[in-house]
């Protein structure tokens, strides 16, 4: 990771940009802001503010790392969880191959911050993003690049770009193999991969270095259909390798792995061994891990069914605060649509910090019914105390869309103290 990407953060200057951060610290750069370590509660904070665990984060980090490397698993998180090059830097600090991505927008921001692995999980047919990755990769002999295929005609596609572009470096690629009809892109049969293997192998603009997918969008996913697909992956792998489809490199990718199956994942490619004609490197795209949640994938988490392989902790709290109690049963906070996660499940609050003396509490009896732009409905049960001015505190579901709505986030520790503030390139 290049530093002066991430001291340029530090230079940025707190101002109108940045919600929910101390209006009296406008002027100032997030770096100064941070070394004030202000108090999310009483430093001036306005609500609705997001706040990042920092305790939270760091488990998850330890997590991961420490789960891929049992396994045998190179590791590249999905980056477009968060897009926050410092959490990318964290990450790639505790080993991980790379970074994941979905579009040559995200890429660019990798690159901007010195990632020199980048996995585009996605088959790049737009000749204006080709003509980049050819420019970069003419630029930075360090950077690799790796995208998915799926069609001899996105083949096609990249190879005219490419060469219209002068690449002077092969694009490596990957087969994609949908996880099953109906699921998401990706070829469906095996026999579709060879034909796109061939059209990418003969190719003078790429260089077909694996074999990929994602299982998470597959219908009705359990441990059983995913691992059959994980079987059908790695044996294809085998019979290209077989057909000599991957003469000329140094290693084979075979990687797969969302946030909720990335046990079956692992459990296949474990099995898989390292059967072809070179080296495989087995590589597990795992994105939501990092904040984790406290809806979606608190249920769906792998360490539910493997919980002696770890945990992972919710790291983030959206507090908001009290500004309505109009009737019996009905409050208001300030807070909604704009920002909070509500495209899978409503927040629910988690916490209540009254107003006058900052004392914490469990949010029992009260529920988030509905969301408007700037407000969040609460039903609150009878004989259940709420009064204007307390702070309520929601966690959320789904980490990818709780960072795209902030562009400046507080890492605050447990006793509420922001340490710094984390930056997102939505």
């Amino acid at each position: 990771m290049v530093d002066f990407g991430l001291k340029a953060l530090r230079d940025d200057v707190v101002d109108h940009r940045f919600k929910g951060l101390p209006p009296d610290a406008e002027g100032l750069t997030v770096g100064a802001l941070a070394e004030e370590r202000r108090n999310l509660f009483h430093g001036g904070f306005s609500t609705p503010v997001l706040a990042l665990s920092a305790e939270a984060l760091e488990h998850n980090l330890a997590a991961l790392q420490h789960y891929t490397e049992r396994h045998g698993l190179a590791f590249a998180p999905h980056g477009k969880t968060s897009m926050a090059p410092q959490l990318f830097a964290r990450q790639l600090e505790r080993g991980a191959w790379g970074i994941t991505v979905a579009t040559v927008a995200q890429a660019r921001v990798c690159r901007a911050f010195g990632v020199r692995r980048v996995f585009l999980a996605n088959q790049l047919v737009d000749a204006a993003g080709l003509r980049w990755v050819a420019r970069e990769l003419a630029a930075a002999p360090e950077f690799r690049l790796v995208c998915y295929v799926d069609s001899v005609r996105g083949v096609e596609l990249m190879e005219a770009a490419l060469r219209e572009a002068g690449a002077g470096r092969r694009l490596d690629v990957v087969v994609e193999l949908g996880a099953a009809d109906g699921a998401r892109t990706g070829v469906r049969r095996e026999s579709e991969g060879v034909e796109v293997a061939r059209a990418a192998a003969a190719s003078s603009a790429l260089r077909l270095v694996g074999v990929a997918g994602y299982e998470g969008e597959m219908p009705e996913p359990d441990v059983a259909s995913v691992t059959a697909w994980m079987r059908r992956l790695t044996a294809l792998a085998q019979y290209l390798d077989g057909l000599g489809l991957f003469e000329g490199v140094d290693e084979v990718l075979v990687s797969a792995g969302g946030s909720a199956w990335f046990d079956a994942v692992a459990d296949v490619l474990e099995e898989f061994g390292q059967p072809l004609s070179v080296p495989v490197v087995k590589l597990l795209r795992s994105g939501a891990y990092v904040s984790h949640d406290d809806e979606h994938y608190r249920v769906l988490t792998p360490f539910n069914r493997v919980p002696d392989e770890g945990g992972l902790r919710a790291a983030f709290t959206l507090w908001t605060q009290v500004v309505s109690c109009p009737e019996p049963g009905q409050a208001f906070v300030n807070a909604g649509k704009r920002d909070a996660a509500h495209d899978l499940h409503l927040p629910r609050p988690m916490l209540v910090r009254d107003g006058d003396t900052g004392a914490v509490r469990p949010a029992d009896g009260l529920t988030v019914t509905a969301l408007s732009d700037q407000h969040a409905w609460l039903r609150v049960a009878e004989g259940t105390e709420l009064a204007v001015g307390d702070w309520v505190g929601l966690g959320m579901s789904h980490p990818c869309t709780v960072f795209d709505k902030w562009q400046l986030i507080p890492l605050v520790t447990a006793d509420g103290t922001v340490t710094d503030y984390v930056r997102t390139f939505f």
